[in-house]
């Protein structure tokens, strides 16, 4: 008997009990499973694309979400309107374009009273500026005016009329020994350092802080009372010697406590 042919040899029989589909069944439904997700991949990709372009619409081309008002907030001596002339927000535009960090550059550069802004976007049409102004606590006079400085040693506003509570900064040191080293501006914040390290019954009562030089510095207080605080180095030391010092001598009008380790009292 003749053995197989090679055509014979090449191609397998299925077995009897093969129960599998024929294989061009097999891929053609495999060819149709990626027919069917290749076209839900382009249909989600087209949805995609006409959703974003609805939102880049509605951001920057349609007339729903545009800047339309200002809401000011924060403020007790600037007023909204100056506050809103200097921002200069710009009504009309896009909300999702406005320069919120371009606005509060203006504001801090044109109204030095401003200590920092929050500018914020208010959906659908708002831009609000919560503003943190200033407070003084030192009035340095200068003739008939008064430069209101901070608790940061800024000098940020000249006033006609001083405001109530805040002590006034007298700098008599043109013939200050250190003068050449320390100039205004650290003065300036040296005084500032005494005046915020002065104990809360004390600031209180303050009326006067004297700069003389660096490492002589006076406060005067209410009834005539004077306090020889010396350089602002050691206030906390200082303040607790004070303290002492009044309990003791509370009639005393004179408080020395440029040597906290050494305090001392006169005029009782």
């Amino acid at each position: 008997m003749a053995g197989p042919t090679t055509a014979d040899r090449g191609v397998r029989k299925p077995s009897a009990g093969s129960s599998g589909p024929p294989p061009g069944r097999r891929f053609g439904g495999i060819g149709r499973l990626r027919g069917r997700l290749g076209t839900r991949t382009v249909l989600l990709l087209v949805a995609a694309l006409v959703l974003g372009g609805g939102a880049v619409w509605a951001l920057y081309g349609s007339s729903w979400l545009r800047a339309e008002r200002v809401e000011v907030a924060g403020v007790s001596v600037l007023t909204p309107e100056q506050v809103n002339e200097a921002a200069r927000v710009p009504l009309g535009s896009p909300l999702v374009s406005v320069d919120t960090d371009g606005i509060e550059g203006r504001l801090k550069k044109r109204l030095p009273r401003i200590d920092s802004v929050e500018v914020s976007r208010s959906w659908p049409d708002g831009v609000v500026l919560d503003v943190t102004e200033r407070k003084p606590v030192l009035l340095l006079e200068q003739g008939a005016e008064f430069v209101e400085v901070d608790a940061k040693g800024v000098r940020f506003a000249t006033v006609t009329e001083p405001p109530k509570g805040v002590p006034r900064l007298t700098m008599d040191v043109a013939a200050a020994p250190s003068l050449g080293r320390f100039g205004p501006d650290r003065l300036i914040a040296a005084a500032v350092r005494v005046r915020g390290d002065l104990p809360k019954a004390v600031a209180a009562d303050a009326r006067k802080v004297a700069v003389r030089s660096y490492d002589y510095i006076t406060v005067e207080l209410t009834e005539g009372r004077t306090v020889v605080w010396g350089s602002p180095e050691e206030g906390e030391l200082k303040a607790r010697a004070l303290t002492a010092l009044m309990k003791a001598a509370p009639k005393s009008r004179d408080f020395d406590v440029s040597a906290p380790t050494a305090p001392s009292v006169a005029g009782s």
